[in-house]
């Protein structure tokens, strides 16, 4: 008796959870693997989802809109002043000059929203990694010689010597988080700036599913909110944290929403 009632409230349970998620945009549920949540997501390789922001990241790139970010037009540009900060810093300590690998950076995103600043400087690489998809579209419509695509951290790395990495609203989208991380760290890149990344006050993680408002695209991802805690400890064995700053967006999980910037420790340098 007590397994067919904990069986009903199983069973009852996620057909709550895919009530929710097929009728709410936001993040949702509490997946126990990411192949669960996969399986009832859409993803990234949405033909309409690159359609999207290549329509509205040419608006930016002729100058019809201010700035679109995951495809979204907005009419005014958008900046991220911790952002921009940590660039032109980083800029001022090589010689006013900037290379820096903008990883999962869509179309340059990131490059046209802070390209009039950019611009002041001596020598700009800025350098995009993106799925196979988007790095075709960028080449085609968006390559220039400040602006680079590549699909592969080693290919990249190979034609510049980069001083930084940007991980923008990316990481928690990558089905593991930390061989990610792990990697990046190991090729000591002198500055790590991430930003729009989504955090619990825990020790554990926690692996939901987002849901697109359907105004933008009919698209669902999974996405983890990372231990906030667990996230410092792997960064701060080899780097030193300069600042942190908080995003001031709604979530509707209760969280922290937040970017930093990091300095590879002087010894390993």
């Amino acid at each position: 008796m007590k397994f067919i009632k904990k069986l009903i409230q199983l069973v009852f349970s996620d057909y709550i959870i895919s009530r929710i998620t097929s009728i709410s945009y936001g993040w949702h549920g509490n997946y126990s693997s990411w192949e669960l949540a996969k399986s009832k997501c859409t993803g990234y390789d949405e033909e309409q989802i690159l359609d999207r922001v290549l329509e509205n990241a040419l608006k930016v790139k002729n100058g019809e809109i201010p700035f679109e970010r995951d495809s979204v037009p907005f009419d005014r540009k958008v900046y991220s002043f911790p952002v921009l900060s940590a660039l032109m810093w980083i800029a001022v300590q090589n010689q006013n000059k900037l290379n820096i690998i903008d990883f999962g950076g869509s179309l340059g995103t990131s490059y046209y929203q802070n390209i009039n600043f950019l611009e002041t400087l001596t020598d700009v690489n800025w350098c995009v990694i993106e799925q196979p998809q988007f790095v075709s579209a960028g080449l085609k419509h968006f390559k220039d010689k400040n602006l680079h695509f590549f699909t592969a951290l080693d290919d990249c790395q190979e034609k510049y010597e980069i001083n930084a990495i940007l991980l923008s609203s990316v990481i928690q989208y990558i089905e593991k988080p930390y061989d990610l991380l792990e990697d990046i760290i190991s090729r000591n890149f002198e500055y790590i700036i991430i930003d729009r990344t989504l955090f619990l006050e825990k020790d554990e993680g926690r692996l939901t599913i987002q849901k697109v408002p359907k105004r933008i695209y009919n698209a669902s991802y999974c996405c983890w909110f990372l231990s906030e805690s667990k996230f410092l400890s792997v960064l701060l064995s080899k780097y030193q944290l300069i600042y942190d700053f908080e995003i001031t967006e709604r979530i509707n999980i209760k969280s922290l929403y937040k970017g930093y910037l990091f300095k590879l420790k002087h010894k390993y340098i």
